[in-house]
């Protein structure tokens, strides 16, 4: 009875062994024909990098509007300036929506007030109740996204990023546009809106850990009307010098968006929706491009056997 069992049983194990062993060799004629199995690639992680332009920043709302529409997520943030603002705003976890209404309700004293001194024009030290009771929080590890938040030091030449610490003194800073206001002070810095050191924060968006970059570039499309008065002269000149930099250098992000706003004035907060419009076209036309970027890797091709074929 004992010996019929153990006959039984090393029955089954031959049996089992054997099925083991062809489901192996099946598996490794699947692998030297198609290569190994391999995990699903994760897509690359997206940074948006938004760039300043006063009023015409409300243009970075349609580009956000479109990409949410498309499914596109956003990973990282940076700003600078008004793109400071919009970034913290979307980073915070605010609807686009309630962003661009937000926007269609402000006006210069909201966050700036005139203040005549040897450094500036007006005072930005209004900005940072703006944010904080629009966004709802004061610090940037609050964010429910990475963002960073650009300005340069006029002490050294050198770009400033925030990526940590008080959101309102980030974006002041971020906003300090030279020779209309006056610059920020922290931490032994002599802070200034961001633009100087480049039009967009992209390299700003890649610190935070971006594969793919997406700039949003407010600056110069063509002719402008005649300046009508010095802030706008201080613009287009400003505007002038970010544009011969954008074309000297090479342009780092994957790919630039630049909505065509050169026809809004730079305080016409009025024109949001015409604004929002101008950077949903924008975006719409660049989707092809991001799409082909966010395309996981092709699948290798099988591999040929160098055996003879028959004749």
């Amino acid at each position: 009875m004992g010996g019929s069992l153990r006959s039984k049983v090393s029955a089954e194990m031959k049996k089992q062994s054997v099925g083991d062993y062809l489901r192996s060799g099946l598996r490794r004629i699947r692998e030297f024909a198609h290569g190994p199995a391999r995990e699903p690639v994760p897509p690359p992680r997206i940074g948006l990098a938004l760039g300043g332009g006063f009023a015409r920043g409300i243009a970075h709302l349609g580009v956000l509007r479109v990409l949410e529409d498309a499914g596109i997520r956003v990973d990282f943030l940076a700003g600078t300036s008004v793109g400071a603002l919009i970034a913290a705003a979307y980073a915070s976890g605010a609807p686009v929506e309630a962003i661009s209404k937000r926007a269609m309700a402000t006006s210069f004293r909201d966050f700036a007030r005139w203040s005549l001194s040897r450094y500036g024009l007006a005072s930005n030290e209004r900005l940072s109740r703006f944010v904080y009771e629009f966004c709802g929080v004061h610090s940037i590890e609050e964010m429910k996204r990475p963002l960073a938040i650009c300005s340069v030091d006029l002490l050294t030449g050198e770009p400033y990023y925030f990526t940590k610490g008080d959101l309102g003194i980030a974006l002041r800073a971020s906003c300090a546009y030279p020779g209309l206001f006056q610059p920020v002070e922290y931490e032994g810095r002599v802070l200034v809106d961001g633009f100087l050191t480049g039009p967009v924060p992209v390299e700003a968006a890649r610190m935070l850990g971006a594969e793919v970059v997406i700039a949003v570039y407010l600056g110069m499309t063509g002719p402008a009307p005649r300046p009508k008065h010095m802030g706008e002269v201080l613009w287009r000149s400003f505007a002038i010098m970010q544009q011969q930099a954008l074309e000297r250098r090479d342009r780092s992000a994957d790919v630039l968006i630049s909505p065509e706003v050169r026809d809004f004035a730079w305080d016409d907060f009025t024109r949001t929706g015409e604004m929002v419009a101008a950077g949903e076209a924008a975006a719409r036309a660049a989707l092809p491009r991001i799409s082909e970027l966010l395309q996981p890797p092709a699948a290798p091709l099988a591999r040929q056997s160098s055996a003879p074929r028959p004749a």
